[in-house]
């Protein structure tokens, strides 16, 4: 049995009608940049989110740069972000001069931990940019406390967290400015690249509108620098269809989760990832020792699956010039080592996922 690490075509084919349809409207209207289907999904993806606002942008990249340009933060600040992370939580630090400042992961649940925040704050902290994880969400509480006793902002990284919650309040609504990214394998993704900041500050989307578009907001007319990114008529057309089953296909990821973390407990040396209803399983991603002989086994049985992220950022050649080497983020070190991301996307049918646990069971029966 074949299957893949993820597949949009379950999804693709539920929506297939509506989405064409929506973007032969585009087509027929002949308006592709700044037109009224970005104006409509800016407003439903901000009441989906729970915030006043949303900017659409060109990427998760330029959303999280955005949102710390936005907030004033460049050279001589500093920003704490996790050291577990996707690098483009780490880039959009760098892109607006300030200093990465990342602190270890959790080894219970691979986000942000939280106990090292309070030790990285300095008198240049400006901002703490948490990150949803694999679809889970970081606690945001003491991160919301921590932010408020030391006069911080909350810059979230929610790429992989749409819909997911932390006490109930949806993930992207808890920070002064937040970002995420809608590549096309994400939880809401579009077709090719794009992005979005949320927030509740009207002065702050005003000032996003501004800086995606030239840094203008009437034509020719340019009173700040600003670049050019923009989520297109035709992305935001297909994303406000996707955003109806979100939720949808959020419920279908956690169904799959549920028979992984069941069916996968206490095999082998396999660390499971937190069960939580809260989680929206952008990823399901385990821990074992053996993964690269797992990974190779799984992938002689038509299995696929991949590793997120087998060189963590401060380890990348990117940061060589940060000096950082080996042991200075053990936890994350030893993730980036151990982490296998098993098959995970909305619909997945139950034949898949037993012939995925079954042949995760047969190789440690070996061991």
């Amino acid at each position: 049995m074949s299957v893949p690490f993820c597949s949009l075509k379950y999804a693709h084919d539920q929506i297939k009608y509506e989405a064409e349809k929506a973007m032969e409207g585009v087509y027929r209207r002949g308006q592709f940049i700044l037109g009224t289907e970005l104006e409509a999904f800016e407003k439903e993806y901000a009441i989906y989110c729970g915030t006043r606002y949303c900017v659409g942008v060109a990427s998760g990249l330029d959303a999280l740069y955005l949102s710390l340009h936005l907030l004033g933060i460049g050279p001589g600040d500093e920003v704490i972000v996790p050291a577990h992370t996707y690098i483009a939580s780490w880039l959009a630090i760098t892109r607006t001069g300030a200093k990465v400042v990342p602190v270890d992961a959790d080894p219970a649940n691979m986000l942000m931990n939280t106990s090292l925040v309070k030790k990285a704050i300095t008198e240049k902290t400006k901002a703490i940019m948490p990150v949803h994880l694999y679809g889970a969400a970081c606690d945001m509480s003491q991160l919301m406390e921590i932010a408020k006793k030391n006069n911080l902002y909350i810059v979230e990284d929610n790429a992989q967290g749409h819909g997911a919650t932390w006490k109930e309040q949806k993930t992207g609504s808890f920070g002064e400015c937040n970002a995420t990214s809608f590549y096309p394998t994400k939880n809401l993704g579009a077709l090719g690249d794009g992005g979005a900041i949320t927030t509740d500050s009207k002065e702050l989307a005003e000032s996003a509108i501004s800086l995606r578009n030239y840094g203008s907001t009437d034509r020719f007319t340019n009173p700040v620098l600003g670049i050019n990114s923009r989520l297109d008529e035709l992305q935001a057309a297909v994303l406000r269809v996707k955003l109806k089953y979100l939720d949808e296909w959020n419920g279908l990821r956690r169904a799959v989760a549920q028979t992984y973390l069941t069916q996968l407990k206490g095999v082998g040396d396999i660390i499971l990832p937190t069960a939580s209803y809260a989680s929206v399983y952008h990823l399901f991603v385990i821990r074992t020792q053996y993964r690269e002989e797992l990974r190779s086994f799984l992938f002689q049985k038509g299995i696929g699956t991949t590793v997120h992220y087998p060189i963590p950022p401060h380890l990348q050649g990117a940061y060589s010039s940060m000096r950082f080497k080996k042991e200075d983020f053990p936890v994350s070190e030893k993730l980036a080592e151990t982490v296998l991301s098993l098959p995970m996307w909305p619909g997945l049918d139950d034949g898949q996922v037993e012939w995925v646990v079954r042949q995760v069971k047969e190789f440690f029966e070996g061991k």
